[in-house]
């Protein structure tokens, strides 16, 4: 992994970024700096009619870049989480500018528009994203965070409603491994509303988890990845409900859910000359490694925990050392997850309620 590479495993998946130095902190950020900016290729998304060949940069003045939607979004919540936690970032004023051109109050009433009539557009995983991204803002104390946080109001309002009139209500959860994961967006979203105070919705979301999940039991995460997964359906829940439950809830549900020990999964292997998109099974690897590691952190000492802990550093060794591919089918979202791994716990993303 080179210099991103730990002084033991225990650092690894602690979720921590104290150890991370300067190269490693350009290297997390190397290519969501230039994803940010880079339009095309990009996803083609809604097609409005036969004429209609709108630009990403005219549809999203803030968001065009990394392919689609949703990455950009992620993109900009690792820059400045990078900017928040590495104060002698290499490229700090590089990060700074670029946002400071894309994150304007016009900019963003371009994003809020493109949502007056597309009510479910990236629900659920970019607006988790999003939110994700107001909560990094908001725990930034700095006169830009604070300036790009008042201008991304708007639109972290809109989504903040969205999430409550058209993704909360709904009757079942959706168990997949790719965007449309219900678990994963909770968590996201739970973290952003205790991150910002947000009592109303901290109580929606957690009610909705418990209708969804609390009754769940023998988890069949050996048919596990079922496709292109870049999350674990069954561990995705698992790092859920250990933000709902407390200490010994969560034990009691976990011991009903969660197979025994010797039947956790192994990293996925992704074969040289694959089709871009098996790049999902490397952030499968990385998200499977933060879902792991906050479950370990939340049970109580024991042989249990213990190759839980095993699993999650097995994973977060393979997924680092793939993550940073210049082919960019991976390079324009996976630095995110790996952000997400190596400082879950600099942000909300760790405590059990």
């Amino acid at each position: 992994m080179d210099d991103l590479s730990p002084p033991d495993d225990e650092t690894l998946i602690a979720g921590r970024a104290d150890w991370i130095g300067a190269d490693a902190a350009a290297r997390l950020t190397r290519h969501p700096l230039d994803g940010v900016d880079t339009e095309y290729p990009h996803a083609t998304g809604a097609i409005e009619g036969p004429d209609d060949v709108t630009p990403p940069r005219e549809r999203h003045p803030v968001f065009y870049g990394c392919f689609d939607w949703h990455s950009a979004v992620h993109s900009h919540w690792c820059l400045v989480r990078a900017l928040r936690l590495f104060p002698d970032h290499p490229d700090r004023e590089a990060i700074a500018q670029g946002i400071d051109e894309r994150l304007t109050a016009e900019h963003v009433a371009g994003e809020l528009a493109w949502f007056e009539n597309r009510e479910t557009f990236e629900r659920p995983y970019g607006w988790a994203w999003l939110l994700a991204l107001a909560a990094e803002l908001d725990r930034w104390d700095d006169p830009r965070a604070a300036r790009w946080g008042d201008a991304l109001a708007p639109l972290e309002e809109r989504v903040r409603d969205l999430v409550v009139e058209r993704f909360l209500p709904m009757d079942r959860p959706f168990r997949v491994g790719t965007h449309g994961n219900s678990a994963f967006a909770l968590s996201v979203i739970l973290d952003y509303a205790r991150s910002v105070g947000d009592d109303a919705l901290e109580r929606s979301v957690v009610e909705t988890a418990l209708a969804f999940y609390r009754d769940d039991a023998d988890a069949s995460i050996g048919n596990e990845p079922l496709g292109w997964d870049f999350l674990s359906p069954a561990l995705a829940e698992a790092d859920l409900m250990r933000r709902v439950l407390d200490g010994d809830a969560f034990a009691t549900w976990a011991d009903g859910f969660l197979p025994d020990a010797d039947t956790l999964p192994a990293p996925v292997s992704v074969a040289d000359g694959e089709d871009g998109v098996a790049l999902h099974l490397v952030g499968l690897n990385v998200s499977r490694a933060w879902a792991l590691a906050g479950v370990a952190d939340a049970l109580p000492a024991g042989s249990r925990r213990t190759a839980i802990r095993e699993a999650a550093v097995a994973h977060a060794r393979r997924g680092v050392e793939e993550a940073f591919t210049d082919d960019y089918a991976g390079s324009h979202w996976l630095s995110s997850f790996v952000c997400y791994l190596l400082t879950r716990e600099e942000g909300g993303i760790g405590p059990v309620a």
